[in-house]
């Protein structure tokens, strides 16, 4: 009852991180779902890989509503997309297929090292929390640095949004524009990440009810909760002005980093 309770909550709150920063699931899901596992003998060892994996396939759901929604509300930028999309779907197929590979405590290790310098980049450099004139991407930002979120999105299962948002706040975006881009930016990742988890890790977990390195019931109950968190922040939550909004954002990074190295 006690982890039906966690997984239903943790849902929850990815829904509104979905609305509020598009994360989309990773950096909620991620750490929760891993310190669940990690109690349990048969799943310890594979803790972290169902964990990204669950994560990457959660991200399918809840990005692709939150982008479907900002789309018929005009909110996307083409912009803030475009340059992006494509280097980041071919960096999503290089990371998925690196991450089955890769030893679990390097997975977890990695995504702690990823949070550190993402938090550290926030609050040492200029420009996260105060807006310049917005200017577009450089081919080269474009290109290397799309394809390399894509390759380290996908290992960790975090959808990318944590680079994305920073790099196009110091393009001076104002959140809200940086958080619209964020969900659709992240499905390439889930959906090339959720796929190569499920041939990657296919009959490699020793119990019922996975597709390959997927939990479906924690997916399913992560997606119905994850909907109404949406719905929640949708029609409860007001608008955040743009300094808090950055301000809470690196906050709540703050949180998971402490969630998944505890």
């Amino acid at each position: 009852m006690n982890e039906l309770l966690i997984i239903v909550l943790t849902g929850f709150a990815t829904g509104i991180t979905t609305v509020l920063f598009g994360f989309g699931g990773g950096f909620v899901v991620v750490p929760f779902v891993y310190q669940l596992l990690a109690q349990q003998p048969l799943l310890a060892a594979d803790a972290m890989h169902i964990a990204v994996a669950t994560s990457t396939a959660v991200m399918i759901f809840n990005a692709g509503w939150a982008s479907y929604h900002n789309w018929r509300g005009g909110k996307l930028n083409k912009a803030t997309l475009l340059p992006l999309l494509w280097f980041i779907a071919l960096g999503a197929v290089i990371g998925s297929s690196l991450a089955g590979e890769m030893d679990d405590n390097w997975i977890r290790r990695l995504f702690i090292i990823y949070m550190l310098v993402t938090i550290a980049d926030c609050l040492l450099r200029k420009g996260f929390f105060s807006r310049s004139t917005p200017r577009s991407l450089s081919r080269l930002t474009a290109s290397a640095g799309g394809t390399a979120m894509g390759i380290i999105a996908a290992m960790l299962g975090v959808g990318g949004s944590v680079m994305t948002v920073p790099l196009l706040r110091r393009h001076g975006y104002a959140m809200r524009d940086c958080v619209s881009a964020a969900n659709p930016l992240s499905l390439p990742v889930a959906i090339c990440g959720a796929i190569t988890y499920a041939i990657s890790g296919w009959q490699k977990i020793a119990a019922s009810g996975y597709l390959g390195f997927i939990s479906l019931k924690i997916l399913v109950l992560l997606v119905i909760a994850g909907f109404s968190g949406i719905m929640f922040a949708r029609r409860c939550i007001p608008a955040v002005p743009d300094v808090w909004h950055a301000r809470v954002y690196v906050a709540l990074l703050c949180l998971v980093l402490f969630a998944i190295a505890v």
